[in-house]
């Protein structure tokens, strides 16, 4: 099988990046949810690109934060939220690596 790619809209920057075959919309998902995050900030022109996926790494790490912590969260919804926690981090790694390689 071979990988697909996904290019990515995140904080008016474009981001390729490589994926399992069948992965595509899931990551583009993922993507998406980024860029709505990092869209209720203010300030982020003129931020380095690692800077603003920060941002979005601390604003996703905070709702799983609320979601493991807050009162009816249950079982089932903080280990969905965990495990795209896992995939978001795998993604900010490979954005990195792609910035970092240009």
């Amino acid at each position: 099988m071979s990988a697909g790619n996904v290019t990515l809209a995140i904080a008016g920057r474009s981001y390729t990046i490589a994926c399992g075959p069948g992965e595509e919309e899931h990551i583009a998902r993922l993507g998406a949810l980024i860029d709505a995050k990092l869209s209720t900030l203010d300030g982020l022109a003129g931020q380095s690109p690692e800077r603003i996926l920060l941002y979005a790494s601390l604003l996703l790490a905070d709702e799983l934060h609320e979601a493991n912590t807050g009162s009816g969260a249950s079982d089932a919804n903080a280990e969905a939220l965990e495990n795209l926690a896992d995939r978001m981090e795998a993604l900010a790694m490979l954005l990195e690596t792609g910035a970092a390689s240009t």
